[in-house]
């Protein structure tokens, strides 16, 4: 492994994910950009160059088990490596969303895209993961995705978006899977939300910039070896689950 740091970002061309792609560049890092449509991929890593991040394109469509195959050979020939892994790339399947409506193709394209392709993506970079002196697992999560919150009087979630927040339920759970599976090994692997943020994601709705929304990541990616892991949170601290 070289001794910068080298981290793969998925979803990175835009939003939240360029903006955590730019936050940790911005530490000497050099940053793989996965993202799948090429023209954006290439011009975010050419804003992040102009801007003096290390960054090089990764092209990854987390739904397709030949893609990240690829991007994983592509990171181990580029980099030589991988220390941190932040997996943002997610899709809303589209609005409204009530369980009692929503077409059950959505929720298997949802699902798809933000928990099975966490669970491809991780899997394919863990060989890389596992060789890296301090290495992390962000996984991008949502408050909506809360049990507890869901379940607790008085609390408004908003709209009920059945197959994005289940996504970030089942998303919490298996990120746990993976920490219970892993806990004899040095990767701390972490939940974050980055609040209601304001992206083509939701419409632009948000009340929060996208640079703010990857703070979260940014700190996770970031943590001391001794940091937490198997946790979830948000700028504020911890989330309930």
């Amino acid at each position: 492994m070289s001794e910068q740091t080298i981290a793969l970002v998925t979803g990175a061309n835009k939003g939240i994910g360029y903006e955590i792609a730019a936050g940790l560049g911005a530490l000497g890092w050099r940053i793989g950009v996965g993202a799948r449509d090429r023209r954006r991929r290439e011009t975010a890593v050419e804003k992040l160059r102009a801007a003096g991040t290390d960054a090089f394109g990764v092209p990854l469509d987390v739904t397709d088990d030949a893609s990240v195959a690829a991007a994983a050979e592509l990171i181990a020939d580029h980099a030589g490596g991988l220390d941190v892994l932040v997996n943002n790339a997610a899709i809303t399947g589209g609005m409204p969303q009530t369980p009692t409506t929503v077409d059950p193709a959505t929720v298997r394209a949802v699902v798809e895209t933000n928990v099975i392709g966490v669970i491809r993506v991780t899997n394919a970079m863990l060989p890389m993961l596992r060789g890296s002196a301090s290495p992390r697992i962000v996984n991008m999560s949502s408050s909506v995705g809360s049990l507890a919150l869901r379940t607790t009087p008085g609390i408004d979630m908003g709209p009920v978006p059945a197959a994005y927040s289940a996504s970030k339920t089942f998303l919490n759970a298996v990120t746990i899977q993976y920490v219970e599976e892993l806990g004899d090994t040095d990767i701390l692997i972490n939940s974050g939300c980055p609040g209601f943020t304001a992206t083509d994601l939701n419409g632009f709705r948000g009340v929060r910039t996208p640079r703010q929304g990857a703070a979260i990541a940014i700190h996770l990616a970031t943590l001391p070896d001794d940091g937490p892991t198997g946790g979830f949170f948000d700028d504020a601290g911890t989330v309930p689950w």
